[in-house]
């Protein structure tokens, strides 16, 4: 009997003990916790800001990475987004006063056939009402001239392509429904006669050598006019894509002022673009 109550004495004991060591323990550590210094605050990382960036699809390579793919992915939302372009073209045997402003002065007026004998075609910019603002070969660049939609002598069509110029890269972006399709290598004006920028439309598809081998293959005559000819050029102001007999001066800044690309480019061009495309050249 003595000696149970003498072990249970001691077991109590060190129980005690033990507590009373954990005790000095946790006191300790709330003290040295408390004379610490304060650790700064961080900031949480900002998230980072993508980049649309274009994707050039007909140049096989490594697969991109995640990051890429979800930035393509950005890209390709954005252009799909933009809704097709409305396009004009007058109708047969009539004609269509382009004026100033809607419903301004007639500052030309437009027959159903274009200079180089393509049915007359118009890519819409701007809309007001019943009037639309077109770039037209009968205007400067940078200027739109309007028609009236509602008189009936102007037929109504809808096209998805669009072509991108973009000069600092020198190539040409060839988009379907806001998809790249093509990406292509052109020359553009030298020093002293270079490309204009501003938004243009394809108003003629000229295939064969009609203009002689100077021009390639084919020649997408545009709205726009080269503002700085060289001096001697005896040929015309109006800014084209077309080919070229030099083809090595493809992806130089070597012309006139127009757009040169090769041979093959051009037939899908031909093939795939219909007149009243817009086309936007960036520096």
């Amino acid at each position: 009997m003595v000696r149970h109550g003498f072990v249970a004495g001691l077991v109590a004991a060190i129980a005690l003990a033990g507590a009373s060591i954990a005790f000095i323990a946790a006191s300790r550590a709330r003290a040295q916790r408390a004379a610490a210094p304060a650790a700064a605050e961080v900031a949480l990382p900002q998230a980072p800001v993508h980049t649309i960036t274009e994707v050039l699809i007909d140049h096989p390579g490594p697969p991109p990475a995640l990051g890429a793919r979800r930035t393509a992915a950005v890209a390709a939302h954005h252009h799909a987004a933009r809704p097709p372009t409305e396009v004009l073209s007058v109708r047969g045997g009539r004609t269509v006063a382009l004026r100033n402003r809607p419903g301004g002065r007639v500052i030309a007026l437009l027959s159903d056939r274009s200079a180089f004998g393509s049915p007359t075609t118009l890519s819409v910019a701007a809309r007001r009402g019943r009037w639309a603002g077109v770039p037209s070969p009968a205007l400067r660049n940078g200027r739109l001239g309007w028609v009236d939609t509602g008189d009936g002598a102007l037929r109504h069509t809808k096209v998805n392509v669009r072509l991108i110029v973009r000069l600092s890269h020198r190539r040409l972006e060839l988009r379907i429904r806001g998809r790249l399709a093509r990406s292509i290598p052109v020359a553009i004006g030298r020093s002293g006669s270079s490309t204009p920028t501003g938004r243009f439309s394809v108003t003629d598809e000229i295939v064969g050598g009609r203009f002689g081998p100077y021009y390639g293959c084919c020649i997408l005559a545009l709205s726009g006019h080269q503002p700085h000819r060289p001096p001697g050029w005896t040929g015309g102001d109006r800014l084209a894509i077309h080919g070229t007999n030099a083809p090595s001066s493809i992806g130089t800044p070597s012309s006139a002022g127009c757009l040169r690309a090769a041979d093959r480019d051009l037939h899908v061009l031909i093939r795939r673009v219909p007149l009243g495309t817009p086309v936007v050249i960036r520096p």
